[in-house]
């Protein structure tokens, strides 16, 4: 399994040779480096931990100093389950360019748009009330909720609610092109998350 970290930075578009257009996601990912190896004898089960980002030194509390060593003070530090045997180490770096090619498939994962308190009709795409026949202020309202058979509110009713925050994760994405110089990756399509938020590519 390839997994890297990588950083939202914006959407654009991509020319390939032949001239079609395609849009893509532009991610700033690695180099990662890699802070610690799990097993199971001593952790209960295989994982790699990797470390990515750079962060002010005072702002790393003692015990990510003490866990991170002299490999660095990292913003973000994220971990993986290989399907293989592990062969990696502490403190061995990977690239963009060492773990993807321009055509793998990969899976992205990050956390969506927070949007805040919003109504069902932008939630759950709700049609809203009738326009006319007097109407008044209820243009976006839910509607009755209760239906004249019970006397509370069943679980999982599509009400208005805190929107957006939510880890999405988007499958089949392609790699279009790979700048090994200054770690960027363009991947086909839409990506979750704000720019500069965090996202971790994964190809199996």
């Amino acid at each position: 399994m390839k997994f890297i970290l990588g950083t939202k930075e914006q959407m654009t578009e991509y020319f390939k040779e032949n001239g079609d257009v395609v849009p893509v996601t532009l991610i700033s990912a690695g180099p990662t480096v890699v802070t610690q190896v799990k097993t199971k004898s001593t952790d209960g089960y295989d994982a790699v931990q990797i470390g990515f980002g750079s962060k002010n030194a005072k702002n790393v509390g003692k015990a990510q100093k003490g866990h991170f060593k002299d490999l660095g003070n990292f913003k973000f530090v994220r971990e993986f389950r290989p399907d293989q045997d592990i062969t990696c180490k502490v403190g061995d770096t990977f690239t963009v360019a060492d773990l993807f090619a321009v055509g793998d498939k990969v899976v992205v994962s990050g956390t969506s748009k927070g949007k805040g308190f919003q109504g069902v009709v932008k939630r759950h795409g709700f049609g809203g009330g009738p326009r006319t026949h007097g109407q008044k202020h209820s243009e976006r309202e839910p509607g009755s909720i209760g239906g004249g058979l019970r006397t509370r509110v069943p679980k999982g009713m599509r009400m208005a609610g805190r929107m957006g925050s939510d880890r999405i994760t988007q499958k089949n994405l392609e790699v279009v092109f790979i700048d090994p110089e200054q770690n960027l990756i363009l991947i086909k399509g839409a990506v979750p998350g704000v720019r500069g938020s965090l996202v971790e590519i994964m190809k199996k």
